[in-house]
């Protein structure tokens, strides 16, 4: 059985960092895609940073340069570092995996659509204060 445990969310004032960590149990992330999502009350699910097997990185435009996506293949752990936190970037943050397809061989915004991926953790709480 695939679990996702999303942790590291927290209160933060402008400005600020955070590390949000997902540790995978029943699936190895090494050669998988993951990704990371993000939701706030009344907003559609967005992608925001996705990782791919061959370790092809894609960012959403919102985050290019402050939000940065990896793996810890030792701790089958999917990262993302976070800076340069904005109030805009308050939501629900969640991990996925699992897309099929590379993305050197999918559309520039495969890796945001939420319905490519087939594993979802509960979600780490962010909150940017201004």
């Amino acid at each position: 059985q695939v679990q996702l445990v999303e942790s590291g969310g927290g209160s933060v004032q402008a400005g600020g960092s955070l590390r949000l960590s997902c540790v995978a149990s029943g699936y190895t992330i090494s050669n998988k895609c993951m990704a990371w999502f993000r939701q706030s009350p009344g907003k559609e699910r967005e992608g925001v940073a996705a990782s791919d097997s061959d370790g092809i990185t894609k960012y959403a435009d919102s985050v290019k340069g402050r939000f940065t996506i990896s793996k810890d293949r030792g701790k089958n752990t999917l990262y993302l570092l976070m800076i340069g936190l904005k109030p805009e970037d308050t939501a629900m943050y969640y991990c996925a995996a699992g897309c099929p397809y590379r993305f050197a061989f999918a559309g520039a915004e495969y890796f945001a659509s939420p319905g490519v991926y087939e594993h979802w953790g509960q979600g780490t709480q962010v909150t940017v204060s201004s």
